[in-house]
């Protein structure tokens, strides 16, 4: 089993040699032997830090491909007369390479997972296998976007778990309450719990979706899922943004976690969700940056900090300190989609960033949890780690001109069709 040391890394204030074996942290805290040193790959550490990388919630990565092409209008606008109309342009190799453009700026900004909800799954899922980071892909469930023969397909791959790998897993995602129809929303729960998969939807993005919905329903989004008997601990839900003091307890109440999308949902105009309402009531948080053609990057820093900021705007000043909003972006992400990584921590998956000490905007060094979250940004980022291998080493990632490039010249062809 292969070794890897990382000699004299900051950790917890002090230099630390950590050990990781195969894909997990063996020795963290802890003098190591002579035995753990023996064949082992050690790489100096002095001056750089270690701390969890970042784990993507909810986005859309092919979308990388519409960064900039439509912006500065609400949603159900930029949907439907911009960003649906180009999106049935896309072939599947359209689609790896926008896969792969948002996996390298995600490697560069120092995420190592996501959540991706789009078409085509099977070409992002081989980007993330070559390109070495984890990703929960969603096979998508649009009732009035496809027809009854690809829903059955879709139920199929799901049954069959297609081209899942140890770092590559699937999710069942019904798109939401507004493209899904109740029968089908509790087939694709009744097949995720049967199949052992985490159930990922959009919920409560918009005004416009709760009102919508309380005058077919008669309730809210959440109120309606919990109907429908879907609300539960194996629920991820994305934005919820418009939330009612019900809608929080029942889904605490029933262990959902919810993703938090505030750049995205900003940009929208979509709104501003009640974080502090939400922790209090106890909701599971975590975060994502949505697709690139609404935030418009896929950098998680900027969301973090930005949660931490907007929990704070009611006059709370110590509304989600830097520690708490760290653990939003990386922990409970890994957790809500039963990823046992997002802590440097013995037993866990070695996963990780390794930040620039003589970054300026690390220093000075008074706490370096603080200087990550509120001050610094990708920029520090020296290294990656995914699964005990370097996905980035000291800020270069193989082959990425090249990906630049064709993403260029890919984005232009499909803009002329």
């Amino acid at each position: 089993m292969a070794k890897l040391i990382l000699q004299s890394v900051l950790f917890q204030g002090k230099k630390q040699d950590i050990l990781i074996s195969g894909k997990k942290f063996a020795k963290v805290g802890r003098p190591l032997t002579e035995r753990d040193w023996d064949k082992a790959e050690v790489v100096n550490c002095d001056g750089l830090a270690i701390v969890p990388p970042f784990y993507n919630g909810h986005t859309h990565a092919a979308m990388t491909l519409l960064r900039g092409y439509a912006d500065d209008m609400p949603l159900q606008q930029w949907l439907t007369e911009y960003i649906w109309p180009f999106e049935a342009k896309l072939t599947a190799k359209d689609i790896e390479i926008g896969s792969r453009l948002a996996v390298l700026e995600m490697i560069k900004s120092g995420t190592v997972f996501f959540a991706d909800m789009y078409w085509h799954r099977e070409h992002t899922m081989k980007v993330v296998e070559e390109m070495g980071i984890r990703a929960s892909i969603g096979v998508t469930i649009a009732e009035n976007l496809g027809t009854s023969g690809r829903i059955e397909e879709n139920m199929k791959f799901i049954r069959n778990h297609c081209h899942e790998s140890e770092r590559v897993k699937l999710v069942v995602m019904p798109h939401s309450i507004y493209l899904v129809g109740e029968k089908l929303f509790k087939r694709c729960a009744k097949v995720a719990h049967e199949e052992g998969l985490v159930l990922h939807t959009h919920l409560s993005e918009t005004i416009k979706e709760v009102r919508d919905c309380k005058k077919q329903y008669g309730c809210t989004p959440v109120e309606l899922l919990d109907r429908y008997g879907v609300l539960d601990d194996n629920l991820v839900a994305a934005h919820c943004v418009h939330l009612t003091q019900n809608d929080m307890s029942l889904m605490a109440d029933a262990g959902s976690a919810a993703i938090l999308n505030p750049c995205s949902n900003l940009k929208l105009g979509s709104g501003v969700p009640k974080i502090n309402q939400m922790m209090d009531a106890g909701i599971l948080l975590g975060i994502g940056t949505d697709g690139a053609s609404s935030n418009n990057n896929l950098d998680m820093h900027e969301d973090m900090k930005l949660v931490s900021l907007l929990a704070k705007a009611n006059g709370r000043a110590d509304a989600l300190p830097a520690g708490e909003v760290l653990n939003m972006a990386t922990a409970h992400v890994a957790m809500a989609f039963n990823v046992p990584a997002g802590v440097i921590s013995e037993g866990f998956l070695a996963d990780a960033l390794l930040l620039d000490l003589k970054n300026e905007r690390l220093n000075p060094l008074h706490n370096l949890e603080s200087n990550w979250v509120y001050a610094a940004d990708s920029s520090a980022i020296h290294s990656v780690i995914c699964n005990g291998k370097f996905v980035m080493r000291n800020r270069h990632v193989d082959g990425e001109e090249d990906i630049v490039k064709e993403a260029n010249a890919c984005a232009l062809e499909i803009a002329s069709r």
